[in-house]
């Protein structure tokens, strides 16, 4: 720690207030000398625990305390920002460009010219990364700003949710609030503080070190709140959401270790139509109040579901997501379902046929043909295994539990003939291998290089292979690949631990190789 002479003032109300520093925010826990050395320091809680070097203790004296052992540091105040109230962040953003265009993610209507140092017609203000840290002198915010609809407040300096309330209560038609990337004081009394919200539809609450249970202490301040997306929080055990977000038509909970026993207590919530639950560490959904092949009375409005990037990779889940009567569109990608021929096309036609009321998947919508076609080919898959249990007559009870749909697509389509049913492939080495072209845009003069690998080799392997091949270290190497199917379009492949079929590359694919 070095001296320094100059000691900018410090407020009175430091300690507990958030501060900008070196690029990461933090909260100040201590104001005071830190003895040998002179002068004032600040020890502050980083808010990215990694930052910090110690727990708040220097030379065995204890001076604030951390959450994480490596999450305090001591700085002097001429280091840090207080950040500035919202009407001077305000005129930071808009006095010196009255015809700032703004963001493409705001609505049109949003989009009105600013007069002459007046923000009254102003009806988004962008203001996220701006420090705000309080609403300013009392009033002037309604005078100044009356008419925002936008609010756009992400990486602030604000500390509580009181001051929150302070800046929205003078904006009453505040419809969106985005908050992400903030950790905020819970309030002492959040039914106090709802008039200050009560326009609110749309709230973003992306990495704010929340829990579930802190979320449903805040939810009385939104009694309209329609939109909640509260990405990459600390969320875990979800309880019933009791007399709260009774509103709520659309829910992100996605990049949080949730305890999936435990998303059935969000049936709580009447009105859901849109639930995001993409890399969350799921692998099982259950129902338990619906038998194979009928609908639970849980979640009756809700029509899409994104479960992207999870651990699925029994079929089972997939039979109880056919159990919600009014699901429409599913996201289902980066999972580990896999069909018997280990054809990621396969799979997806088992989606459709096991999901009959399915209009969307993976973003392309179902037509009416392919819906067709997938269910006569599920029909054929299985067709051997009906007719070994049983088949009409007497099917057994174990291959209904597989497979509830089978029978209504008898009725539907007429039982399934010997010559044409299909013998599963099995999934051997042969039917895994793939022809790929590698291709190097970054070197115009090296030619594409055409090669047969199984389906299963890990990228870390492919790189392996590339490394012998154009002798660059494997650390160097950047992979991505494109298909016939998306022109124009690369994916990443970002995992060195997954496969090929896991990022369902396909026999006639490319793979882009660059490097460092």
């Amino acid at each position: 720690m070095g001296i320094e002479h100059t000691e900018p003032e410090v407020p009175d109300d430091a300690v507990g207030r958030r501060v900008f520093c070196g690029a990461e925010r933090a909260t100040v826990r201590y104001v005071g000398p830190v003895p040998p050395t002179e002068g004032l320091w600040l020890g502050v809680e980083w808010e990215e625990p990694s930052r910090g070097k110690h727990d708040g203790s220097h030379d065995g004296v204890q001076y604030f305390t951390c959450r994480h052992a490596t999450g305090g540091s001591f700085v002097r105040p001429a280091k840090v920002s207080f950040g500035v109230d919202y009407l001077t962040a305000v005129r930071q953003a808009y006095d010196n460009d009255p015809d700032k265009l703004l963001s493409d993610t705001v609505s049109a209507m949003f989009k009105k010219p600013i007069q002459e140092r007046s923000f009254q017609s102003l009806t988004a203000a962008l203001l996220g990364d701006r420090q705000v840290n309080g609403p300013g002198s009392d009033g002037e915010i309604r005078k100044t700003t009356p008419n925002i609809k936008w609010l756009d407040m992400c990486r602030s300096l604000l500390s509580c949710w009181e001051d929150v309330s302070t800046i929205t209560g003078q904006l009453e038609g505040l419809e969106v609030l985005q908050l992400s990337y903030n950790t905020l004081r819970l309030p002492s009394d959040s039914s106090s503080l709802c008039r200050s919200f009560f326009s609110l539809k749309v709230l973003s609450l992306i990495r704010c070190d929340l829990t579930w249970p802190q979320i449903l202490e805040c939810a009385p301040m939104w009694p309209q709140l329609e939109d909640l997306c509260v990405e990459e929080n600390n969320i875990t055990e979800l309880q019933r959401p009791e007399g709260v977000l009774q509103n709520v038509t659309k829910l992100n909970l996605s990049r949080n270790p949730l305890m999936q026993e435990t998303l059935v207590n969000l049936s709580a919530l009447p009105r859901l139509k849109q639930l995001s639950l993409s890399q969350c560490g799921l692998s099982v959904i259950r129902f338990d109040d619906a038998a194979p092949g009928s609908q639970t009375d849980k979640f009756p409005e809700l029509r899409e579901v994104n479960l992207n990037d999870n651990n699925i990779s029994e079929w089972c889940v997939v039979d109880e997501l056919a159990k919600l009567g009014s699901l429409m569109k599913l996201l289902c990608r980066g999972n580990r379902l896999t069909s018997s021929d280990g054809n990621r096309k396969t799979a997806d036609q088992i989606l459709i046929a096991k999901l009959g009321q399915l209009v969307t998947l993976n973003n392309c919508q179902i037509h009416h043909e392919e819906r067709r076609g997938a269910e006569l080919d599920y029909i054929k898959m299985f067709g051997g295994e009906w007719l070994k249990t049983g088949g009409r007559s007497q099917t057994s009870d174990q291959f209904t539990l597989r497979h509830p749909r089978y029978q209504s697509l008898i009725d539907k389509y007429g039982a399934p003939e010997e010559g044409e049913l299909k013998k599963p492939k099995t999934f051997a080495l042969k039917n895994q291998l793939l022809k790929i072209t590698f291709l190097f845009p970054d070197d115009a003069e090296r030619a594409p290089i055409q090669k047969t690998v199984p389906a299963s080799m890990l990228v870390q392997k492919v790189k392996g292979l590339l490394q012998r091949l154009l002798k660059v270290p494997v650390a160097d190497l950047k992979l991505t690949y494109c298909t016939p199917k998306k022109l124009g379009t690369e994916f990443e492949l970002d995992s060195d631990t997954k496969t090929l079929q896991f990022y369902t590359i396909e026999e006639g694919d490319q793979v882009l190789v660059r490097w460092s």
